[in-house]
């Protein structure tokens, strides 16, 4: 049986993937503008709201975490806080059952670690044992260290959420099956070692997802980067980890 063409090798292999990289990243640069204010100035809200921010909307976020600290407004109270309380107190956010435990153990685990709620320390270490103090964390992994680590102390990474995720890979920068965590490294590898760079590179492409290359519908007819795009120029017939098989260019 002859299988049909992969739309991704005939159309993306030949490309050299970094200079495409860095040719996407300049066209949203310019449709942009280049972002220099990083994030929360608070490192510790920045840690605990990115672990409130997954699955739900950044409204529900401000919410649940504005709840969370008047209720309980020294970390202490939060750690120690009666289970079903901390529940309710961040209910907005979706899977509070879940977020709830997990935002108790990471406090307990950096009372016992550090004496304090606080990790201003990691400016002072370097970008690999910053990212391993944080993803030995409960509940930490690789997109919210890496959230922390640009956003608060301009470490040298790249935040791979669905959106860059999805974008990545629909334009071929990526491999069809390559996943947000794989994605971190390739990306980060065809990009300057540069803060800020990296930063506009992430709020960028999480930008264009959010507003062109969405979800289910891509507004492809709108897109600075169509040219480019595999997806768009497989007519949308790629299978992505990334995105729903009913996703089509139009």
């Amino acid at each position: 049986m002859t299988l049909p063409p992969d739309p991704w090798t005939d159309l993306a292999a030949s490309q050299d993937p970094a200079a495409k990289t860095l040719e996407a990243h300049e066209r949203l640069n310019a449709l942009y503008g280049i972002q220099d204010v990083y994030g929360r100035a608070d490192p510790m809200h920045e840690l605990i709201g990115t672990i409130l921010s997954h699955r739900t909307t950044h409204a529900n976020e401000v919410t649940a975490y504005r709840t969370m600290r008047e209720r309980f407004p020294i970390w202490e109270q939060v750690r120690d806080a009666p289970l079903p309380d901390l529940i309710d107190a961040i209910k907005t956010a979706n899977y509070p059952e879940v977020k709830a435990p997990y935002i108790q153990n990471l406090l307990t685990h950096l009372f016992q670690e550090t004496g304090a709620a606080n990790i201003d320390f990691l400016r002072d270490l370097s970008t690999e044992d910053a990212m391993k103090w944080l993803t030995n964390l409960p509940g930490i992994g690789l997109k919210t260290a890496t959230l922390l680590l640009l956003f608060n102390f301009q470490k040298p990474v790249l935040p791979v959420d669905t959106h860059v995720h999805r974008v990545t890979q629909r334009l071929g920068l990526i491999g069809p099956k390559v996943s947000a965590e794989k994605a971190h490294g390739l990306l980060l590898s065809y990009l300057p070692a540069d803060p800020l760079a990296l930063f506009n590179f992430h709020k960028h492409f999480y930008w264009h997802g959010q507003r062109i290359c969405t979800w289910y519908y891509p507004k492809c007819q709108e897109c600075v980067l169509s040219d480019m795009c595999t997806f768009y120029r497989s007519g949308g017939q790629m299978t992505l980890s990334s995105t729903p098989s009913r996703a089509k260019a139009r």
